[in-house]
């Protein structure tokens, strides 16, 4: 723009590179649409308007993280889907080597006993949503002793702990100790990995307390890691405003469409989330206004046109 007509090699001079770099930069400039370089030379560069220029830009960089997104959510469902069946199949006949605890007074004793092994690292899916105050605080001392050696722990809980102020103030107080803590609109089921080599699970997604699955196998462990390093990157830091997507949508209200694109009811939504059923219709409502859609059925018809709804296994 200052230069209208400049030779190329005044150009790249000016820019502090060399020809050659000048010229590539120049092919990514026109690939973005932020430079006409046509091919008669760069007396004929022209600049089109940054408004439209960097609008076309930003909706390019919108559809790139819409796909991502999707592919995350592509990989999750699948995932999820592979652990109920890996879990639902184990409690029937277990391996060697592994373990199936009944109850949850020996679940809680297994997982504080394995807590005191902890080494190097602890990965937790934590989905039940807010906790009361007098839970929060009994789980601050074995976290504090872990914490205390050195161990790196990562959490992640639901998007929905954000509005209890007592998982707020836990999950501050963890960060503040030296653990990570993200949250995600929605989680498979509750999980506690240790040095990725032991894993405790849930057989039945639905009563986390009636059973539990105690796994060592590496390549199951190397599965459910890949799972946690894929679900974490995708989560958000609990300090950080919740942003909309392109289309307007929180990733609260992305998962509830998701769900509510596989038939979920909304107490079964309401589950997911960790909210009340009455949020989960305040959340199915919202979304419905947003496609300006008079029931859920044309909510579903209006979302699939749009490309909204992500076609995966529930």
């Amino acid at each position: 723009m200052r230069h209208p007509g400049g030779e190329l090699d005044q150009l790249a001079a000016e820019a502090s590179l060399s020809v050659e770099e000048f010229r590539a930069t120049l092919d990514r400039l026109s690939a973005l649409g932020l430079v006409h370089a046509p091919a008669g030379g760069p007396q004929e560069l022209h600049v089109p308007s940054p408004e439209i220029g960097f609008e076309a830009l930003l909706a390019r960089q919108q559809a790139e993280l819409a796909a991502q997104q999707q592919r995350i959510a592509e990989s999750r469902a699948v995932a999820e889907q592979l652990i109920r069946e890996f879990a639902a199949r184990h409690a029937s006949s277990p391996r060697h080597g592994e373990e199936t605890l009944v109850g949850l007074d020996r679940i809680r004793a297994e997982i504080a006993r394995l807590s005191r092994q902890i080494r190097t690292e602890v990965m937790t899916f934590a989905p039940d949503g807010a906790q009361t105050a007098e839970t929060l605080e009994a789980a601050k001392p074995l976290d504090a002793e872990v914490l205390g050696r050195g161990v790196r722990m990562r959490t992640l809980y639901l998007d929905s702990i954000r509005n209890s102020p007592p998982s707020v103030a836990y999950a501050d107080w963890l960060t503040a100790a030296g653990g990570h803590v993200r949250t995600v609109p929605s989680l498979p089921t509750r999980m506690l990995v240790i040095d990725r080599q032991v894993a405790v699970l849930p057989t039945d997604g639905e009563d986390s307390a009636h059973s539990a699955v105690v796994l060592r196998s590496r390549g199951t462990l190397t599965a459910l890691c890949a799972l946690f390093d894929l679900v974490w990157e995708s989560g958000a830091p609990l300090g950080e405003a919740r942003t909309r997507d392109a289309r307007g949508l929180t990733s609260q209200e992305r998962e509830a469409l998701r769900l509510l694109g596989h038939g979920f009811t909304d107490e079964a939504i309401a589950k997911r989330l960790g909210v009340s059923p009455r949020t989960a219709r305040r959340i199915a409502a919202d979304i419905m206004e947003l496609l300006g859609a008079r029931s859920r059925f044309q909510a579903g018809l209006l979302a699939a046109a749009r490309g909204w709804l992500v076609a995966t296994p529930s």
